[in-house]
């Protein structure tokens, strides 16, 4: 399996469980697995939905900001890689 950088955490909304991603590169889907790493963070996630303004969406591309629901709490800046089959 190949990591490919995605983006970064900008925000962490606790009370939902739901990370805020900047994607810097590449595109993100409804169904792709995530992989957040960062100083004590380190959790693969499959994202089941995304959201941009509370807006539902199935793709996300370079320069957009999405919510994404995570099992477990990521930190600002944590990294977001996209799990991808070789």
């Amino acid at each position: 399996m190949e990591e490919k950088k995605i983006g970064f955490v900008s925000n962490y909304f606790s009370k939902i469980s739901v990370a805020a991603v900047e994607i810097t590169e590449g595109t993100v889907s409804v169904g792709d697995t995530l992989r957040f790493f960062g100083h004590t963070t380190d959790f693969e996630s499959i994202v089941h939905s995304m959201q941009i303004e509370h807006k539902s969406l199935t793709d996300a591309k370079k320069g957009d900001s999405v919510g994404v629901k995570v099992p477990e709490k990521v930190r600002e800046g944590d990294k977001v890689y996209k799990i991808v089959a070789d």
